[in-house]
């Protein structure tokens, strides 16, 4: 995490010097035994010289283009898809079988193939094999600088992920499977010496490229060195900052040069000691103030930039600072907010928090992923049952009843895919009430009247009153079980009046309960 507190300048590599924020080249100091078995340089070449991917032995890595097959060991074929990340840690990883396919990691098993978390060197090395094992990814580690947990890190790009896909209307532009994806900039602040966050946004996702930034140069060194490895400097570009800069750097000369003005979205880990063995320095451990207090600067910070960026998020370390940051979001009116929870295994729970000024809606599962007595922590619901329907001959009419339904309304856009069977709308306001009819008419005839006084006679060119910006977006979704009943399921996509969206439920319950 950024914190106010710096190493001193002889403690950092002879490559980096502390100064003003500037785009990081420097490379890692590796150990004069390493350096000796180099046949080259020393060091390694700059970031924008690097030209080659080392082929990683492990069970599957990315390929050159997503959906490809990627390299294997074993007797099956893997996919580098989005159902092998889903499906990655669901349970804990099998130290055994690391230590089978890792020489590197089977030293620090005992006996019963178990690891000593009180160990760093232990922790550390695991970080690495199921990097590379589960990511084809390599990395190096200073001994004095945090080693995040994987499973954890890799639980957040998940959620990151689905944040994005859900906040729009066309997911698939988002995602790596699609032909036709949208390239995304994230902002990763704090990224540390391992720059795990863009390493493994930047694997799932071949549509993503990072800006990552942190105060401590000898970090920012190491993560370099990492980014050269794994041949992704055209995708990741590390800042040095200082603790009085701010956290989102749009004033950069990097950016600025670069002409970005904007991200898609903004990472931040949480400023807690991890219940392992710690091997992070001071300046990665503490952030002044807390956690909350970063957060509270990172919500300052988006409050001036607003939809500069798409969706600010940051993890969170303990759920009475979830409930703090909620808290202030509420206060600050953003409604648009997104909470969950991150569970590794049966093990650590840590949680993540973003917000939006856009209209784009989270979907139900990311936006309102914690439970229990922490619901008073959810954003409005966006996920609403219009009714059920039993017997499989009901699908035809309530179909036609839900197209009868919204076709005939005064919305910006409508469509129905009958494929699918779901429609997506967007309106101008509760377009469906008495009220909204009485006031455009109203609107109308007062446009008539300026005409009138105008000696427009004709009544004007017919526009009409002044086009109000979309005020509900939703998705209309007509779902089938396996017992046969027919489900409508409406989803608020777009807006920020609640009020809006309950009627629009309200109105569509009134026309449908007589099938």
């Amino acid at each position: 995490m950024e914190t106010n507190k710096r190493k001193a300048a002889d403690e950092e590599p002879d490559a980096v010097r502390p100064a003003e924020e500037r785009q990081l080249t420097s490379p890692v100091r590796e150990p004069e035994a390493k350096r000796q078995k180099q046949t080259n340089n020393d060091d390694p070449q700059p970031a924008q010289e690097a030209t080659t991917k080392p082929t990683p032995n492990v069970r599957s890595a990315p390929s050159s283009g997503p959906g490809q097959t990627g390299v294997t060991t074993g007797t099956a074929p893997r996919k580098w898809t989005e159902e092998y990340f889903r499906n990655l840690y669901i349970k804990d990883p099998s130290f055994k079988y690391l230590g089978l396919k890792d020489p590197d990691f089977a030293p620090f098993l005992d006996s019963k193939n178990q690891l000593d978390f009180n160990d760093p060197s232990a922790v550390m090395q695991l970080t690495k094999t199921l990097l590379k094992i589960d990511y084809g990814l390599q990395i190096e580690l200073p001994p004095d600088r945090l080693c995040p947990p994987v499973p954890n890190r890799h639980n957040y790009i998940l959620w990151l992920s689905s944040l994005l896909s859900s906040s729009t209307y066309h997911p698939d532009q988002t995602h790596p499977s699609s032909g036709s994806q949208r390239r995304l900039i994230g902002l990763d602040i704090g990224t540390g010496a391992s720059a795990i966050y863009p390493l493994l946004g930047c694997t799932q996702h071949a549509n993503w490229s990072f800006i990552a930034t942190d105060i401590d140069a000898h970090s920012l060194s190491y993560a370099q060195r990492n980014v050269q490895l794994n041949n992704l400097p055209d995708r990741i570009t590390l800042l040095l900052h200082t603790p009085d800069q701010p956290l989102i750097p749009f004033d950069s000369p990097t950016l600025t040069a670069r002409g970005i003005e904007r991200v898609d979205f903004t990472m931040s880990k949480k400023s807690r000691p991890p219940l392992t063995a710690c091997t992070g320095a001071e300046v990665e451990m503490v952030c002044d103030g807390g956690e909350v207090k970063h957060i509270f600067r990172m919500i300052d910070e988006s409050l001036v930039l607003r939809e500069k960026v798409g969706w600010y998020t940051s993890m969170v370390g303990k759920v009475t600072s979830l409930e703090t940051v909620v808290e202030r979001l509420r206060r600050e009116k953003i409604d648009n907010y997104a909470v969950t929870e991150l569970v590794q295994g049966n093990k650590t729970k840590r949680w993540a928090v973003g917000w939006s000024f856009g209209g784009m809606r989270a979907g139900d599962k990311e936006g309102r992923g914690v439970g229990g007595v922490w619901k008073k922590l959810l954003p409005a619901v966006v996920r609403v049952e219009v009714g059920t329907w039993k017997g499989a001959d009901k699908v035809g009419n309530v179909v036609e009843r839900v197209k009868n339904t919204l076709e005939g309304l005064e919305m910006m856009s409508w469509e129905w895919n009958g494929e699918r069977m779901r429609g997506v709308g967007r309106a101008r306001g509760n377009v469906w009430s008495r009220a909204w009819r009485r006031k455009r008419e109203r609107e109308m005839r007062e446009v008539i009247q300026e005409k009138k006084k105008d000696g427009d006679c004709d009544g004007g060119d017919g526009n009409g009153p002044r086009e109000e910006g979309c005020k509900l977006g939703f998705e209309v979704v007509v779902e089938v079980g396996k017992d046969g009943a027919t489900k409508v399921v409406l989803l608020w996509r777009e807006g920020h009046d609640q009020a809006i969206f309950e009627s629009l439920w309200g109105y569509m319950q009134g026309k449908m309960k007589d099938l």
